[in-house]
């Protein structure tokens, strides 16, 4: 279980070092001469692309927690 949640901590804080372009953006933003605006569409991409995992993820715990959980009796 330890090592589940390193790895998990591991790849939430690294995945924001990911290139998220496509091949035709990259082909328009390269041309520009500062990259701040790659530096933005890139942000975006990854943004958008991880919104999705935490919800799928969090609904995965709170089903996982509803009924794995051991049963205490009152």
């Amino acid at each position: 279980m330890k090592n589940r949640v390193l790895f998990l901590l591991f790849s939430f804080f690294f995945f924001l070092q990911a290139s998220a372009q496509c091949a035709m953006c990259r082909a328009v933003l390269e041309s520009e001469e500062g990259q701040s605006a790659a530096q933005g569409i890139n942000d975006g991409i990854v943004y958008l692309m991880a919104i999705p995992y935490i919800l799928v993820g969090g609904i995965g715990y709170i089903v996982y927690w509803k009924f794995f959980r051991t049963k205490t009796k009152s």
